[in-house]
């Protein structure tokens, strides 16, 4: 099956858009997606495949997560997403747990971590705590999904855990974690302007400017302004 798989996969694949994905993607040398390799499928296209493919086995799905291409990787999360989403099985919040690294791209973690770890934490919360350590994880895939599975948590209106995941993660050297902690405060903001505000008034001096500029990125411009001056 899984050759079947990849086939089908191939066939979807527009080879124009590989330079325009490793581009985007950063590809190139001492980027975050060194050597990643791209075959030029679309998102949705994808994912047409992981809706037929959604009952495939956990064996199936890891020679996809481990496969060194993009496409193939993002397939069997996006498999994983449908498959935990019909049996919130503890087995596949597991399965992804331990292949977490090998979720390894800003797109792969962005389309599954709320969905399948934000989930189960959200159900588990007596084992939060586990979130948390992939706060002081040093691979950056572990800790863009400690940030953006909260994602889960802000749709069902509690914005603590992404509160507390944003203050441990403000010193984190890397770009990728700026820009998701701004996208999770900002979506805190969009439901609750007032514990945005309340996090900004003690760090906003000292945040990361891009996570700033994320974070506020709703509000009007004559207050966008007064943060970005340091005169909020």
């Amino acid at each position: 099956m899984i050759e079947q798989i990849k086939t089908e996969l191939k066939i979807l694949a527009n080879p124009s858009k590989i330079p325009v994905y490793q581009n985007f993607f950063k590809t190139g040398k001492g980027q975050y997606g060194e050597g990643d390799i791209f075959i030029g499928v679309t998102v949705p296209n994808t994912r047409k495949i992981a809706v037929k493919y959604k009952d495939a086995p956990l064996k199936l799905v890891k020679k996809l997560i481990e496969s060194k291409i993009h496409e193939e990787r993002l397939l069997g999360v996006l498999i994983l997403v449908q498959k935990y989403q019909k049996t919130k099985d503890n087995k596949i919040f597991q399965f992804y747990k331990k292949y977490n690294k090998k979720i390894n791209n800003w797109d792969l973690v962005d389309l599954s971590s709320d969905k399948i770890v934000g989930d189960y934490y959200f159900h588990n919360k007596d084992k939060i705590k586990d979130l948390y350590k992939l706060t002081k994880s040093d691979n950056l895939w572990e800790r863009r999904t400690a940030i953006v599975s909260t994602f889960y948590f802000i749709k069902n209106n509690e914005f603590e855990p992404t509160i507390s995941i944003a203050e441990i993660l403000l010193d984190d050297k890397h770009d990728l974690i700026h820009k998701a902690v701004g996208w999770m405060l900002r979506e805190v903001g969009k439901r609750d302007k007032k514990a945005l505000e309340n996090f900004l008034k003690e760090h906003y001096k000292k945040m990361p400017r891009t996570t700033l500029r994320y974070a506020i990125e709703r509000f009007p411009e004559n207050e966008r302004k007064k943060y970005l001056k340091n005169k909020a």
